[in-house]
């Protein structure tokens, strides 16, 4: 069957409109009094307040090799016996029906499906077990077969969970439809190509509320990572970790009651400061006794060594590879130990030790496969699929410091540990794969390089990985591109370019494909440019990081004269007293001594000339794509309007941070530069080009403040809260507005 025909978009794309150049400042002046102001935390309201919106298009018709569900008249037939799961999401499709596609279908429950061949007017969802003879190709849990007809339209699951997601998929046809349209002869099978999908709340530490959950499982996840950096049970962590927030365990309790409605399992954290005596044995083993009896629920428990560490931090295999085996050696058996004691208590329970913070640049494949070597069976390896990956730009070589999707992976390291781990036969791995947004931009809810996440998708298929945890700190949020995810977790997807016109049709109207797909293409070209920026300032808090020129005044109390040590005071309580906004670590901070040049060793392994070259080449791709985004927002119907705004300024803020972090690593090169240079000449010539800096700077900020004012959700990352807010934004105007005298002030001495 060809796949295209699965969703009837066999609408032509329109011919492009003329190439009329729209500027960033012609679409502000149309976009900006169209959008309301947002406080911060507004985008949270909806997805705490539950609730279905409309989807459905009122000139929508079907189209000739289409059905339609008619908006009275139909029911939606389950067995009598089906268990909570199956229940939950025939509800949520009825009510998506009914809101969503003002389409109103009841609620029907039978002793037996199998009839279901000569029902008519009905959906009809179950198990290959109650929906006889149309299961026979399911393999697995979460398969599930979709069967059309005029009359009837048939979702089987290979369990239950699969016909939650077979219903969920019809769904997600009629988002792209935008209406309760459907193939009329379509017959289609779909394999699950995860055992799990997991991510973190993209809310808050521990926020789950339903209406959320249900948005969850509606994107295709059946598994959540809760407890962040806390045991389930209550139980405080160890230092360094005992400074995070403790877990209430009744809070935990309703937490699993309400997820296994929605066909969620849960995973946790094990948080133990493992020494490998025999007293800490026990406790370990206490520890796991006592959370598996409490919850007997939990699916699986991640042994990160954030939490489940070793005496301290791993030492580097490539200055001392002694102490990093032993180490390894050290936090394995913590691993060994805990895994017996959950196997003892439930052979079933998943064990997934994630190695994180060994070294894993290429350099370290040997240390990284030593940890596969030295993990007992019965585990799953959870391994971080794209740090460490290399990629060179112009000549000079580096690597992927932290979750990036400038290189699609995976890292050279996650290879060698894949393969070892299949020739000792732990054949079953697990990843941690960003899959919609990365740490590049942390502070985003997603980012829009489809075909750049799509090499993701094809590479963690091509590496047989079985489990995926999506996200990490920042967490989930409805978007396209998770949308998009959804569709490649099951086999039997669509063509991208087919999936990616339905979407863009569906955001900017019809008329527009050709134009979002084009933006797509260069949104996608340029993140492949952009070199990794690390867990630090880059391009995750550029626009909402400060230039330094001096001290200037402190915004928060100082130390500098007290006993405390100014220095250790503010890395422990990651507060710089110049700029207390966000944490210390993402604020590129002068060496005012003039020793170091921070912006150059930010920039390492590459030259510094090299790193803000191929920034600025990323932002001006963006251009490229931006200038017809924006044609595409401005023609989209009185409908799409505010929704297509807001996907082009989400846009534009990603370029922004762009050109703000080169702009920032510049004015410092040239801020350490001139407490070296003696030739008054060459100073103001500095001096020229660093006032020239802060004007553009002040500019960006400018049109970033306007756009944090229309979307809550940029700045936001809930490990940290906001990293920026308009009113941190204003603070950075003033900031730049008190620099620019200084710096003329400088030039005249």
């Amino acid at each position: 069957m060809n796949r295209i025909a699965i969703f009837c978009l066999l609408v032509p794309l329109a011919p492009a409109q003329p190439q009329t150049r729209v500027t960033a400042a012609d679409f502000a002046a149309k976009a900006l009094p169209a959008l309301p102001i947002e406080e911060p935390y507004d985008f949270m309201k909806p997805l705490y307040a539950g609730g279905e919106r409309l989807r459905r298009d009122p000139a929508a018709r079907p189209a000739a090799d289409e059905m339609a569900i008619p908006e009275e008249g139909w029911d939606l037939v389950i067995p009598s016996n089906a268990s909570p799961v199956l229940r939950q999401a025939a509800e949520t499709f009825r009510e998506y029906l009914a809101t969503g596609m003002c389409t109103r279908v009841k609620i029907e429950t039978r002793d037996s499906l199998a009839d279901w061949k000569t029902t008519a007017r009905a959906i009809l969802a179950g198990t290959r077990d109650q929906v006889g003879g149309c299961g026979e190709a399911l393999k697995t849990r979460k398969d599930y077969r979709i069967i059309v007809s005029p009359e009837r339209v048939t979702v089987c699951g290979y369990d239950e969970r699969g016909a939650m997601f077979g219903l969920y998929n019809l769904e997600s046809r009629m988002n792209l439809r935008e209406a309760p349209f459907l193939p009329r002869d379509l017959n289609i099978v779909r394999h699950s190509l995860y055992n799990v999908r997991m991510t973190l709340s993209g809310l808050g530490w521990e926020e789950w509320p339903d209406p959320y959950l249900s948005l969850l499982s509606r994107h295709g996840f059946d598994a959540i990572y809760a407890s962040v950096y806390a045991n389930p049970n209550g139980v405080p962590a160890q230092a360094p970790y005992d400074n995070m927030r403790r877990q209430d365990p009744e809070r935990m309790h309703d937490l699993i009651r309400r997820a296994a409605r929605y066909g969620i399992d849960v995973y946790c954290p094990i948080m133990y400061a493992v020494t490998g005596d025999a007293a800490n044995e026990e406790g370990l083993r206490s520890l796991v006794r006592n959370i598996v009896a409490e919850f007997p629920e939990i699916r699986g428990y991640v042994l990160l060594i954030e939490g489940f560490q070793y005496k301290g931090w791993p030492p580097r295999w490539t200055s001392d590879p002694d102490g990093l085996r032993n180490w390894i050696r050290g936090w394995t058996r913590g691993v060994t130990v805990a895994s017996e004691e959950f196997h003892k208590l439930n052979p079933n329970i998943e064990v997934l030790p994630w190695d994180y913070n060994i070294d894993f640049r290429p350099e370290a494949v040997a240390a990284k496969q030593l940890v596969i070597d030295q993990y007992p069976p019965g585990v799953i390896p959870l391994l971080t699929f794209e740090n460490g990956k290399a990629f060179e730009r112009d000549g000079e070589r580096g690597y992927l410091k932290d979750y990036a999707i400038n290189e699609a992976g995976p890292a050279e390291a996650t290879v060698a540990q894949m393969a070892r781990a299949r020739q000792r036969g732990l054949m079953t791995i697990y990843a941690k794969a960003d899959t919609w947004a990365s740490w590049q931009f942390g502070t985003f809810p997603y980012l829009p390089s489809p075909y750049q996440w799509y090499a993701r998708y094809e590479a963690l298929e091509k590496a047989g990985v079985e489990g995926a945890m999506e996200s990490w700190s920042y967490g989930f949020k409805p978007n396209w591109v998770a949308e998009l995810r959804a569709w490649y977790s099951w086999s039997d997807a669509p063509p991208l370019d087919t999936l990616l016109s339905a979407i863009a049709r569906r955001e900017f109207g019809p008329g527009s494909e050709k134009l979002a797909l084009d933006a797509w293409e260069h949104f996608s070209r340029a993140i492949r440019l952009v070199p990794d920026t690390g867990p630090y300032m880059g391009t995750t808090n550029a626009i909402g990081a400060p230039l330094f020129f001096g001290k200037g005044e402190p915004l928060a109390m100082t130390q500098e004269h007290s006993w405390t040590d100014q220095e250790t005071w503010s890395r422990q309580t990651e507060i710089n007293p110049y700029w207390p906004f966000a944490p210390r670590r993402v604020i590129l901070l002068p060496d005012f001594s003039n020793k170091v040049n921070v912006a150059q060793r930010y920039a390492q392994p590459f030259s510094l000339k090299v790193f803000s070259k191929y920034l600025l080449l990323a932002a001006d791709e963006m251009e490229k794509g931006l200038e017809t985004y924006r044609r595409a927002a401005l023609a989209t119907g009185e409908a799409k309007r505010k929704s297509a705004y807001r996907e082009v300024l989400l846009a534009e803020q990603l370029q922004r941070m762009m050109r703000s972090d080169q702009a920032i690593l510049e004015f410092e090169d040239l801020r350490f530069n001139l407490s070296r240079t003696i030739h008054e000449t060459e100073r103001r010539g500095m001096l020229h080009r660093m006032s020239a800096i802060v004007s553009d700077e002040i500019a960006l900020t400018r049109a970033s403040l306007e756009t944090a004012r229309r979307d809550s959700r940029l700045g936001y990352e809930w490990e940290n809260d906001y990293f920026y807010t308009p009113y941190v934004l204003q603070e950075k105007l003033r900031q730049l507005d008190r620099l620019k005298p200084m710096l003329l002030d400088a030039g005249m001495r």
